[in-house]
Order: structure tokens, then sequence, then C-alpha cells
């Protein structure tokens, strides 16, 4: 009974590599797995449930036969694909989580975050990231022409680049206190999350209880996977260069 926890893929028509990374993961890893979650920034960008291209074909082929043959697939929306909704997710066979989401692994309560809602130090993204996830400004976004909701993603990626750029690396990290208010708020003493690209198992001690928050890797240039199952668990750093069956 194995479950993986794979985030910031950033899946984009740009990077063939990671594509293809991902469907020798889900032909040689997932298949055999119980369950898959992926907390966000699985695509690079998502402009809607209703855009159409080659890529998002090609995942969405790959995604249904994953779950027709009885994984459980589990998506959390991340900070550059905020908008997939549920008409994505019911044509694929998967399960939208909220963020952050509390699920039992391995008998233990698992809090599941995608991650940026904890770099409370950086004023500006928080501030940002409140009027993207807005309901008025969403709604508004998925009311433009897809042309225009590109050309938006576009500009929001680049003011992203341009922005990060010009910040200290630690205000892009997350708070520790805020970890520990998030834990201790779900009564979880593990915490998965994904979005900062600092893969690492961190112990940690809540109340004089031994605990940890393991951050998953980006796919930039390997697989970064977490696998848990009857021996415990294993964060992973696979090469690109799995050959699908």
């Amino acid at each position: 009974m194995t479950s993986l926890f794979i985030s910031d893929l950033h899946l984009d028509e740009k990077r063939p590599d990671i594509t293809q990374a991902f469907f020798d993961f889900l032909h040689n890893h997932a298949r055999n797995a119980q369950s898959l979650y992926i907390l966000g920034d699985f695509f690079e960008a998502w402009i809607g449930d209703d855009d159409q291209s080659p890529l998002l074909d090609a995942v969405s082929k790959e995604l249904k036969a994953l779950t027709d043959n009885g994984v459980t697939l589990n998506l959390m929306h991340g900070n550059r694909d905020f908008l997939i909704g549920t008409q994505f997710c019911e044509s694929v066979g998967a399960q939208l989580l909220n963020d952050p989401t509390v699920i039992e692994l391995n008998g233990e309560a698992t809090l599941l975050m995608h991650g940026d809602s904890l770099c409370s130090d950086d004023k500006e993204y928080m501030q940002f990231r409140k009027m993207l996830r807005s309901a008025p400004w969403q709604k508004e976004a998925l009311a433009k022409p897809l042309e225009e909701r590109r050309a938006i993603a576009q500009h929001l990626r680049m003011a992203s680049s341009e922005a990060n750029s010009n910040k200290a690396e630690d205000i892009m990290d997350v708070n520790s206190d805020d970890v520990l208010h998030e834990m201790q708020a779900h009564d979880c003493y593990r915490l998965i999350h994904g979005h900062t690209h600092r893969p690492m198992r961190h112990p940690l001690n809540i109340a004089g209880r031994p605990a940890e928050r393991i951050v998953l890797g980006d796919w930039d240039r390997a697989m970064w996977v977490l696998i848990a199952n009857q021996d415990g668990l294993k964060l992973e750093e696979i090469p690109f260069s799995i050959t699908a069956e």
C-alpha cells in the first residue's frame, strides 16, 4: 500500500523533458501505487478548465489512464495553477483537495499544504496571493477570453520572476512560527508541502513531542518523490533518464 507525493512539476510546453519524465513516473512508479498526491504547481500556469492544448490533452489522457487503473489521484492548488477546477478533476478522475488538508498516513495524522501560505515573511507576495485567491478576481479572470487570459498569465509569471529576483532568499522560505501554528491548529506532528523548491526532511519538536516537516522538491533537473509505504517514508530524487515501458 504505497502513497506517492510530488509537487512543483511546473508542466509547460517549453519543457517537454519534464512532461516526459512525469509520464515515465506514471508508467514506472505511480501505476503500482495506491494513491498519488500532487501538492500544487503541477502546471506552470492554468488559465481555466476550458483551455485546450496538446500538453493538456496528453496529460489528461495519462491521468485518466492512471485513475482507470485504480490509483487514487489527489490534486491541490499551487500558486501557479490555483484556477484548476472541478471540470478538469472530474475528467481525469481526480479529487481536488483543500489547502490545507489532513490525511492519515501510516497511522499518523498528516498535514498537507502547497506551502506558499507559510511564506508570510514575503509581505508583497502574501498581498498578491490574497488578491489572486479571491472569488471576485477569479470570477472576473475566468470570464475573459482565453487569449486574454493567456496574456494575463504570461504577465503574472514575468512579474513574479522579476519580483523574486530582487528578494532575499530567506523571506521566500517558510516562516517557522507559521509552520508550528498550522501543525498545532490541525493537531498534526507531520507536515508535507512543496512550493519552496528546497527538498529536505526537517525534524521538529512541538510541545516536547517529536515532529517533522517534509519539503518536496521541484522537477527542474530530477523527479523528487516522497514514498510512503509499510517501510516508512522516504524522500527520493530520481533522475530523468527513466524510460517508460
